[in-house]
Order: C-alpha cells, then structure tokens, then sequence
C-alpha cells in the first residue's frame, strides 16, 4: 500500500532549505556571542604581572573583528533576502484567484473536476490511480494509460460511488509485471486563496487549506479552463 505520508514528507522535503539557513545564521551569532564572552573574561582575569602578549591579543582582535563582520554580512543578506521575497509576495498576489499545477492536495466541491496530470514511468505497462482522503485512507483506484495526458477525475471513489467534497490527494503508481516500479504524488490544479511570506520563501495558500512554494507550481491558468471537460 502506498504510504502518503512519506511521498508527502518527500514532497515537501526542498521547503526546509530557508529554515536550515535560519538556523545556521542563529548558530553563528551564538558563536560570536560564546567568543565575546570568552575574550571579556580573559581580559578581566588576566595577571597584571604577566599581561597578555600583545600580538596574541591583536591576533585575537582580529578574530574578534572577522567574526563580527560574517555576523553583520549574514544579517544584512537576510534583511535582503527577507526585501526579497515581500517583492515576489507582491509580484505574485495576481495568482490569486487563479489555478496553479502543482504536487499537492486538492479541494474537491462535489461538482467540479479535479484536473490530475499524472506523469508515469515511460517503461510501465499499466497505471493506477490511487486517491485518498484527508484521514490518508484509500478511497478509490482507478485504471489509467501509459500517459502524462490530464485526467479529469470527477469525484468517482471506489464501485464507482461518488465521494463527498473534501481534501484528495492523487498518487500515481506504475506497474512492470505486476510490480511497483514509481509511486508519486500527482500534480493537480488547485485555485490559489492568497501568497504569504514563510520564513523567507513565497507560498501560496490553497483552497484545500495547504501551503506550497511558489517555486513548486510547473502551471498556471484562469480558474475552471477545463471544467466540464471529458
């Protein structure tokens, strides 16, 4: 069975890059911080009969001041970084209300089809379709073919029974000889709600509530281009 969680984990495994920076930056002024108080207390306890040898102290100083500049440098790259990303916030707000394609759930309003653009293993003999619900149970199977044509799935579950609206998320699997050789998240259409800011990165808030980088998305259309389409 297809574990949703980890293909989901995996997904979203690149929207970490902008918080492990935020965490080397913090770990680096904890560290001029941790020399700073070194230096003070070695100066102050220094024996006045035997002071400190005046070229080690400039050696240190030096230290001092290197450490002071790679903290002040990564402080101004963040403030730039941060300028940044408002911009493309701003640049971006005209996505709202608009569909965009990306590896992420969808909102299903029992009515409207969710276009799904599967993109199998070119060497698969046969592909699935595997839909879930928000509880990432297995709610329906559906046979595809070999091809990274769009699907409209119009809220068909399993024996054909019509789901209720909600949150889907839509995994491919390819198939060689009965075995799994690629199993991934689809890429869906989903309408954009608003963009934020999220620790330096551009995301946009879906309609099914879930957040995804504005760097994720490989489309972008009016809303509803497809509907009603076979």
């Amino acid at each position: 069975m297809t574990d949703v969680s980890a293909l989901t984990a995996a997904t979203a495994a690149g929207a970490t890059k902008s918080t492990a920076t935020q965490s080397a930056t913090a770990a680096l002024t904890s560290d001029f911080q941790t020399f700073l108080n070194l230096m003070t207390t070695q100066a102050k306890y220094q024996d006045p009969l035997e002071p400190m040898d005046a070229s080690d102290y400039t050696a240190q100083l030096a230290q001092f001041s290197s450490v002071e500049q790679q903290v002040l440098t990564n402080d101004t790259l963040g403030s730039m970084l941060t300028q940044l990303s408002l911009t493309n916030m701003s640049q971006l707000t005209g996505w709202v209300g608009k569909e965009v394609r990306a590896q992420a759930a969808a909102h299903y309003d029992g009515s409207t089809p969710i276009a799904v653009a599967p993109n199998p293993a070119a060497v698969a003999d046969t592909v699935q379709l595997v839909i879930f619900d928000e509880a990432e149970s297995e709610v329906g199977r559906i046979d595809l073919p070999v091809s990274a044509e769009p699907y409209m799935w119009n809220g068909e579950g399993k024996d054909g029974d019509m789901l209720e609206k909600g949150n889907y998320t839509f995994v491919v699997e390819s198939y060689s000889k009965d075995k799994v050789i690629l199993s991934e998240i689809a890429e869906v259409y989903g309408l954009v709600k608003e963009t934020q800011n999220i620790e330096g990165e551009v995301a946009l808030i879906m309609e099914s509530g879930s957040a995804i980088l504005a760097t994720s998305v490989t489309a972008l259309r009016e809303r509803d281009t497809l509907a009603g389409a076979s």
